[in-house]
């Protein structure tokens, strides 16, 4: 998928010089590395807001179109406002074609309805990640990468080194990590209820141990015999 983003050099620079740019709908931003300097644009605001809102425009490699000079860069740094809808800064950074590149893509989890942990024993798929980081050329840089749950069962984990990569793409790990990616787990909610439900049985008295109502009658009866025989040896004291 090829994305074309529209840029113009900037001749100005500063914070005065950004504000006025926002002012007139346009984001300031900078492009850098591969063999030639950087330089500082800008672009339009609109049209850079909505292309930010697709999730490929973050993981693939651009084409920079500069004053009508086309380049390759990555998106490497987006500044959001506090609490607007406004974008203040972007980075992108110049590729080359022989040279790997570092990006964190997203993960498409697939087949989670198929999987015998959550068809057959209710269990929920919980995503404990969901992008990963890669090293691969340019050419090889995928939009996604497909996390394939079909087979997992109640209990289980996929990680990282399960992952079926794309050709040319590496998985960015450290020594023998092997960070957790998703697991099916019954949802905690029912674990609790379920335990409070075992609770509750436990507290409640058997059959047995329910006194009659025959039972319950008799001490009762025997307090109130004793209670007259008390008032009356009280009265023969008395007289």
């Amino acid at each position: 998928m090829q994305i074309e983003v529209n840029a113009r050099q900037r001749t100005k620079q500063g914070t005065g010089a950004s504000r006025r740019l926002r002012r007139e709908g346009k984001t300031p931003g900078i492009v850098y590395g591969g063999t030639q300097p950087a330089v500082v644009i800008e672009l339009d605001h609109n049209a850079l807001y909505h292309q930010l809102r697709e999730e490929a425009f973050h993981a693939s490699v651009l084409t920079l179109n500069l004053d009508g000079a086309k380049e390759q860069v990555l998106l490497r740094s987006v500044n959001m406002h506090p609490f607007r809808l406004e974008v203040q800064h972007v980075d992108f950074q110049r590729v080359l074609a022989d040279v790997k590149i570092q990006m964190k893509v997203p993960l498409h989890f697939i087949n989670a309805e198929l999987s015998p942990g959550v068809k057959l024993s209710g269990g929920l798929v919980s995503h404990v990640m969901t992008e990963l980081e890669i090293s691969c050329l340019p050419a090889d840089l995928p939009e996604f990468i497909e996390v394939d749950l079909k087979d997992m069962v109640l209990g289980t984990t996929v990680h990282v080194r399960d992952l079926q990569l794309p050709k040319g793409v590496d998985a960015i790990l450290h020594g023998k990590e092997n960070p957790s990616v998703a697991v099916v787990q019954i949802p905690r909610a029912l674990v609790a209820d379920e335990t409070a439900d075992a609770a509750a049985a436990e507290a409640t008295p058997s059959a047995s141990e329910v006194p009659t109502s025959k039972q319950s009658a008799e001490p009762a009866a025997a307090e109130k015999a004793g209670d007259k025989g008390e008032k009356k040896s009280e009265k023969s004291d008395k007289k």
